[in-house]
């Protein structure tokens, strides 16, 4: 690949995983973005970071993003002498809610628009499938991917093929609730147990089954769609002001869930609290349970990663 004065934009959203009962499957995803830019440059490494976690990241081939499009350099066969990479984050870090999955993706698509750039034949290697497997791959689960490659909705699974999604357009909007410190996803899945009683596994096959039509047309069953058997509970030890979270406004009526790994929480609405009036009354009550913690209504991202320029 040749050095270029061309620089590519790429919006990558920020997503929730689970969703209740649908572990390592179901993603939303939401209108919360890191935006990265990147350029190639003749030789070396630039990489400057502003937003969350700035000061937390690598500055060198470590950096997620610079891994991630490295990555799909190779696969496309045209790496670069050199990488210039600009990003503003503003996903929170270890909380939930598809911080890693939004730098891989960004980075991965970042590499496929620059090599468009200069030969458009070669991105055939690489497209929205292959896309998906690479960044699934990096990633290690492919549920939040899915969501911040293809935006809305996504149910996620390997198959025989490989890692594939499909993406549904839904019918919600969602308030998300971040507290101050964040949990380590391995930690988080360190506390899972290798085994789960036969009825906690039905019950959770059920709920997940019902999640898919709750999301698109009947959201008054959301509070139940969203019960989970496999992994919020278990997760307690790392997150009990989260877990207490979740109780206190499911038993209120709200569908709360876990955000991912978590610690954040996330909460379900219709379609009805898409309006600012409805929506302004269910924050504040939230302020009312969750005091100290960040209270951020949050659209669906529609689109999933899209570049610019």
């Amino acid at each position: 690949m040749r050095n270029s004065d061309a620089v590519v934009a790429v919006r990558a959203p920020a997503s929730s995983a689970n969703l209740g009962p649908g572990f390592d499957s179901f993603g939303l995803a939401l209108a919360l973005y890191d935006d990265v830019e990147m350029a190639a440059a003749p030789s070396g490494l630039q990489v400057d970071v502003t937003g969350e976690g700035a000061g937390e990241v690598p500055r060198d081939e470590q950096h997620l993003v610079v891994r991630a499009a490295r990555a799909a350099f190779d696969l496309l066969g045209h790496q670069p002498p050199g990488l210039r990479l600009r990003g503003h984050n503003r996903v929170p870090h270890g909380r939930g809610l598809g911080s890693s999955a939004a730098a891989i993706v960004a980075g991965v698509v970042a590499a496929r628009a620059l090599v468009h750039l200069e030969e458009p034949g070669a991105v055939e290697s690489l497209d929205d499938a292959a896309m998906l497997r690479l960044a699934s791959e990096l990633e290690g689960h492919p549920d939040n991917v899915a969501a911040a490659l293809l935006g809305g909705f996504t149910t996620a699974w390997v198959s025989g093929s490989g890692v594939r999604a499909v993406r549904v357009e839904p019918a919600v909007t969602t308030v998300v609730l971040v507290p101050d410190s964040p949990v380590s996803t391995t930690v988080a899945r360190g506390l899972l147990p290798a085994e789960v009683p036969h009825r906690d596994a039905v019950a959770n096959s059920g709920r997940a089954a019902l999640l898919p039509l709750a999301l698109t047309t009947r959201p008054d069953l959301l509070f139940e769609a969203t019960e989970d058997y496999l992994h919020q509970d278990y997760r307690e030890p790392a997150m009990p002001e989260s877990l207490s979270l979740v109780r206190r406004l499911r038993d209120d009526g709200h569908a709360a869930v876990i955000s991912g790994a978590g610690p954040s929480v996330l909460v379900l609405c219709g379609a009805a609290h898409s309006d600012a009036a409805v929506s302004a009354k269910l924050v504040e009550r939230l302020h009312g349970v969750a005091p100290g913690w960040q209270i951020k209504p949050m659209a669906v991202d529609r689109e999933g990663t899209r570049t610019a320029g």
